[in-house]
Parts: C-alpha cells; sequence; structure tokens
C-alpha cells in the first residue's frame, strides 16, 4: 500500500509538457535578450575589423594589383558602355525605321560576367573567416559563447530535472551567473489598490 503512495507522490512531482514549455520559454526570454545584444556587439567588430584585414589581405595576397588593374578597366569599360548606350539610343531616336528595329533592352540588361565587385567580395568573405576566427578569442566573442552555454545548459536543466521545485533552485543558480534571478522577490513591491 505504501509502495503505491510513493509513486502516486513522485508521479505528481513530475512536470507536465506545458510547466516544461513554460520553462523553456522563461530560459528564452531571459537569454536572448542578452545573446542578441551580445551578437550586435560581435557584428560591429566584425564589420569594422573586417573592412581593416580585406585591404591587408589584398595586399599580402598580391590581389591589390589585380583588383586596381580591374578598377582601372572597369572604369573604361562603363566608359565605352556609355558612350555605346548614347550613341545607339540617340541613332534610333533620330531615324524611325531603325526605331523600330532597335532592340532597347540589350542596353539596359547586364551580361552576366566576372567584375571587381565578384573579386572584393570574396576577398571579403575571407577576410570575415579570419574576422570570425580572432572573435572568438576577444571578449566579445568569449562572453557571447559563455551566454550561449549558459542557454543550453538552462533548457538541459529544464528536460532534465525531476520536480519543478529542484528545478526552480536548478535555474535560479545558472541565471545568478548573469545577473538575473529566476525567482523575482515582489514581497517589496507597494500594492497598488490602498483600502
Amino acid at each position: 500500500m505504501s509502495s503505491i503512495k510513493n509513486r502516486k507522490d513522485n508521479m505528481s512531482k513530475t512536470m507536465t509538457k506545458y510547466q516544461l514549455d513554460h520553462f523553456k520559454e522563461k530560459v528564452r526570454r531571459n537569454f536572448n535578450p542578452l545573446i542578441e545584444e551580445q551578437e550586435l556587439l560581435v557584428k560591429q567588430y566584425r564589420a569594422e575589423a573586417t573592412q581593416k584585414i580585406v585591404g591587408k589581405l589584398a595586399k599580402k595576397m598580391g590581389a591589390d594589383k589585380i583588383l586596381n588593374e580591374f578598377r582601372k578597366a572597369e572604369a573604361q569599360l562603363k566608359k565605352v558602355r556609355d558612350k555605346a548606350r548614347t550613341f545607339f539610343t540617340k541613332k534610333a531616336q533620330q531615324d524611325e525605321s531603325k526605331k523600330k528595329e532597335f532592340n532597347s533592352y540589350r542596353f539596359d540588361a547586364h551580361a552576366e560576367r566576372l567584375s571587381l565587385d565578384d573579386c572584393e567580395e570574396q576577398l571579403k568573405d575571407w577576410a570575415r573567416d579570419l574576422v570570425d576566427r580572432e572573435i572568438r578569442r576577444r571578449p566579445e566573442g568569449l562572453k557571447l559563447k559563455q551566454l550561449e552555454d549558459l542557454k543550453t545548459k538552462a533548457v538541459d536543466q529544464v528536460m532534465e530535472s525531476g520536480t519543478p521545485e529542484e528545478l526552480i533552485r536548478q535555474l535560479d543558480a545558472t541565471t545568478k551567473k548573469i545577473g538575473i534571478a529566476w525567482v523575482v522577490d515582489t514581497s517589496n513591491i507597494r500594492r497598488l489598490h490602498q483600502n
């Protein structure tokens, strides 16, 4: 008889799916804003560092000379294209027979081709990879990793805990590491309605 009572007591202490969902949602509410804030700091650093590194990387690889030639060639090509566009458009407008045969879309469309932008974007991709590796060693990256690890630990605690009371104690201990109290003391809040 007592073993049945013990089983019932243990079953009543386990959490429902709704309780687990509530705890997981509360973990997200507590951690996500901190993680997003840290990600913004990391993105800001990444953008600045990537911009600085692209030029150095291009010079180190010897790509800077090619890019400079590309810039000059594209500038010259743009001048020639603009001249051609203007010339053919004017000629088509001057003569009615030419106007009928004029394919204006040819002068508006951009043919697929390798461009200076393609080369510069590739360098930026490579630079971002170097920056990402560097960020992992900087305080911003370390803090982001710690926040993500604590969030993962908190979600694991939710899924592995036996009772709500035990879980609340574990989550309170975990969130105190980032300055958040899981259990908020409301005893000092004034009453809104005075009798």
